[in-house]
């Protein structure tokens, strides 16, 4: 768009007069102790919801309605409803009275169903804009998924069109990905925690080592293609994971949550929160150790995660938060397709061990300063490394021989800031909502490879010495510099439809400085070439990012949305300074970029039908990724470089029925059933790779399907979740024949089902679950590295049971 197009279009959008509003606001407090009650649902009982309550109880919205009939709902309060008649702005307090019976999950559940629509993210949350973008909010508190083992298929099983790795039955790590997406570590994706980075490096290795523990998670916000413009550049968009906020309500609140499962499986959660005055606090204990369900797979895990409020006044708090994580695994070790076929659970790795240390750290200032305009500054940093030691041969069969094992470590240390002015203004009295945002973050990282021990132990220090003609060696510095400016504007053109435009500004400056070896040895190890090659490289680039959303609400319950929005992803040091024996590396990869488009309706039918139907494109330009070479000798290895440009496209929905309101039921029972699919087709459209053009894209399973029902009577609930993903491709030669390594090749179809069952009574909570209930072998990733090389397999029929006591 040239400046004077964006003139014109500015002076379309102030041309457009609308009706007169005026602003409802408020505080809300709890009768017993005049304490601010938070995360208050304050809805129109005509038109549906309009706020939420903040951490000082308070609301605002505004509307044109001369009468509106006020519900204030939360699940631990009686509901308060008063009637508004106004046509200026008017301040509505609440008090809400605590419940005086408790209430079942079911009740909850039905309380909540006559209240809320879609789970999706507000127009406006606090100095965010997400209007006209494809959002979805996993309620976790909801789910009946497996949590103590952050089982992702079925806690994101609502969240259409995702790809998710499955390969330790303990939820160490997440791996999604989707639309074409490698899911590896969630590496396309901007992944955060309450709005701050926790991924190892957000531009030199965006992968997350660290997952936080779902039992201390209250939502999951994904924000998929337009999360550009706000979160950065990635593909993928944004993964936010919402922390449980302290007990408004309480001084003190203790959690205990006891799992016991398959393969030695035990898992402790244990959280305390509570507010008192004005200082607020949450934290929690999460211990994991299990064997595994393959031999060589033991693992143990500790995390800790403390939060500590502060609110100086109604318009003005503090926030620090701590996150650690410790965890130590052994890997089993990937496998050949016949080794698959012939055992799917058998390992020849028995020295092979992973180690993550994280150091989280994080403070936020949030001040408003009127009723229209807020202010955030987010402080974050990260101390932290990630261990990788073990034999690792392009022949995955090859029994181990018991010599010096390959050794990698990096050092991850970054810190950073983001700052957020949001404000709301009128334009010929129709509001609009301005956000102007700012980033920035240095990391300084060190990557190195060489020679680990001969012994059989973690013992993650380097032996160069007793080992120097090793030929996989390295050392590299590797700081970089990331500057940002972003901004949006909420246009609302009438009440109906908005339109959102917005840019992001970015500078990146990476650098390398360091070293690799390149030595060669005869049969009877004696070195008949060795050298050293020093690197010094500093790669600067600046660029913006545009992007557009649309949304039109026509009438109550039903959205019409779209937008588009461009991307970019800079090269990561994994992609060049890593040797590894299942592939090689283009010299010449470079940075990828594209953009994204969405198009969808979302909704809900008189609360029997909640729904979300859009269909999707993903122009990606230079894509990275693995591609078949025959050398003049007549063998054959993969090369990871930028194979060309592609297109992915498809539909995505999610419909979920609430079969007991349309058969009738009473409210001691809950019934209800989901189905969550997406169809994509994809092609590379060109590529100067042999064979490449007119191929699928890698990591695009075609058909995707989750669907179950979930249902419940009284205090007894269950679910039944069954998964289909068809087969897909790992490279872009699209090969289905298997390479030795067992890295390159099609992963097949598949399908899993689970079941959920959980009883409350009083104070106590029982959860029971079977996983792969049919005990289908499959499996959803060969790995270039580690856990592998090779076909890592996913876990058979497994069971779970948790225990949760409150206090």
């Amino acid at each position: 768009m040239t400046l004077k197009d964006f003139k014109i279009f500015i002076a379309l959008l102030i041309s457009i007069s609308g009706y007169s509003q005026h602003k409802i606001s408020g505080v809300v407090t709890f009768a017993e102790n005049n304490q601010p009650l938070s995360n208050v649902e304050v809805f129109d009982k005509d038109s549906g919801k309009k706020a939420t309550t903040n951490a000082t109880g308070y609301y605002e919205f505004e509307t044109e309605k001369a009468q509106i009939n006020l519900v204030f709902f939360s699940y631990e309060f009686e509901v308060y409803e008063t009637a508004v008649t106004s046509t200026e702005d008017i301040e509505v307090n609440a008090v809400m009275k605590g419940l005086s019976v408790a209430l079942s999950e079911v009740e909850i559940s039905a309380r909540k169903e006559k209240v809320f629509e879609l789970s999706r993210l507000q127009d406006v949350e606090e100095t965010a804009i997400y209007a006209g973008k494809k959002t979805e909010v996993v309620l976790v508190d909801q789910s009946m998924a497996n949590l103590a083992s952050n089982n992702a298929r079925q806690i994101f099983n609502q969240v259409a069109g995702l790809n998710i790795y499955q390969n330790d039955d303990a939820g160490l790590q997440l791996n999604i990905g989707g639309r074409g997406l490698d899911p590896n570590r969630t590496s396309n994706f901007n992944t955060r925690q309450n709005g701050y980075d926790i991924s190892a490096d957000v531009l030199g290795y965006p992968e997350s080592y660290y997952t936080p523990a779902s039992e201390g998670i209250s939502e999951i916000q994904v924000v998929r293609g337009a999360a550009s413009l706000q979160y950065g550049t990635q593909f993928g968009g944004l993964i936010n994971f919402k922390m449980k906020e302290p007990n408004p309500n309480k001084p003190f609140e203790l959690i205990t949550r006891n799992t016991l499962g398959s393969f030695g499986l035990f898992t402790n959660f244990t959280s305390i929160s509570g507010t008192k005055g004005k200082w607020s606090y949450y934290s929690y204990f999460n211990y994991k150790q299990g064997d595994g369900f393959r031999p060589n797979s033991k693992f143990e895990s500790t995390n800790v995660f403390a939060h500590l409020g502060y609110q100086f006044s109604e318009n003005t708090s503090l926030t620090g938060e701590l996150t650690y994580l410790n965890y130590l695994a052994q890997q089993a070790g990937g496998l050949t397709d016949q080794m698959f076929y012939e055992d799917p659970y058998q390992s020849n790795r028995t020295r092979n061990w992973f180690q993550v240390d994280w150091l989280l750290y994080n403070v936020k200032f949030a001040h408003k300063f009127s009723e229209k305009t807020n202010f955030t500054f987010n402080f974050f940093g990260l101390n932290a490394s990630r261990d990788a030691l073990g034999f690792r041969s392009n022949r995955v069969n090859q029994i181990d021989p018991m010599s010096e094992r390959d050794l990698i470590k990096g050092d991850f240390n970054n810190f950073g800031f983001e700052t957020r002015l949001l404000s709301e203004y009128n334009v010929f009295e129709k509001k609009s909502i301005f956000l102007i945002g700012a980033k920035f973050y240095k990391a300084n990282n060190n990557q190195q490879q060489g020679p680990g021990s001969d012994g059989d132990g973690p013992d993650f220090n380097y032996y160069t010495e007793e080992f120097p003609n090793y030929t996989n060696q390295s050392q590299f510095d590797l700081p970089n510099l990331n500057i940002s400016v972003f901004g949006e504007n909420i246009f609302y053109l009438s009440d109906k439809f908005s339109v959102t435009p917005g840019f992001r500004f970015e500078y990146i400056n990476t650098q390398s400085d360091g070293f690799y070896k390149n030595i060669n040895t005869d049969a009877a190890g004696n070195v008949i070439f060795e050298e050293t090659v020093y690197e010094d490289q500093k790669f600067e680039r600046s660029f913006a990012l545009l992007g557009l959303g649309l949304s039109y609400k026509p009438k109550k319950g039903v959205e019409f949305y779209g937008n588009i929005s461009q991307n970019y992803r800079s090269i990561t040091y994994s992609d060049i300074y890593i040797s590894n024996p299942a592939f090689t590396i283009n010299p010449d990869i470079t940075d990828e970029d594209g953009f994204t488009t969405d198009l969808g309706i979302r909704g809900n039918f008189k609360n029997i039908l909640s729904y979300d139907v859009d269909v999707f494109s993903v122009f990606y330009n230079n894509r990275i990724g693995f591609a078949q070479k025959v050398l003049d000798d007549g063998r054959i290895f993969s090369e990871r470089g930028n194979i060309g440009d592609a297109v992915m496209y498809g539909v995505e929905s999610l419909f979920d029925l609430n079969l007991k309101k349309l058969i009738g039921l009473n409210s001691q029972f809950s019934l209800n059933y989901f189905i969550n699919s997406s169809f994509i087709n994809s092609e590379y459209t060109s590529s100067e790779k042999s064979g490449v053009t007119g191929n699928k894209v890698e990591f695009v399973p075609e058909v995707n399907i989750k669907t179950g029902m979930r249902f419940g009577y009284k205090n007894l609930l269950g679910s039944v979740q069954y998964t289909y993903l068809s087969s897909q491709f790992t490279d872009a030669t699209n090969s289905i024949e298997p390479s030795l390594s067992g890295v390159i090749g099609q992963i097949p179809s598949y399908d899993i089902l689970d079941i959920s069952l959980s009883y409350s009574y009083n104070r106590f909570k029982l959860e029971l679950g079977i996983n792969n209930l049919l005990d289908n072998a499959y499996f959803t990733r060969r790995a270039t590295g580690y856990p592998g090389p090779g076909i890592i397999p996913s876990a058979p029929r497994n069971w779970y049971g948790t225990l949760q006591i409150k206090i």
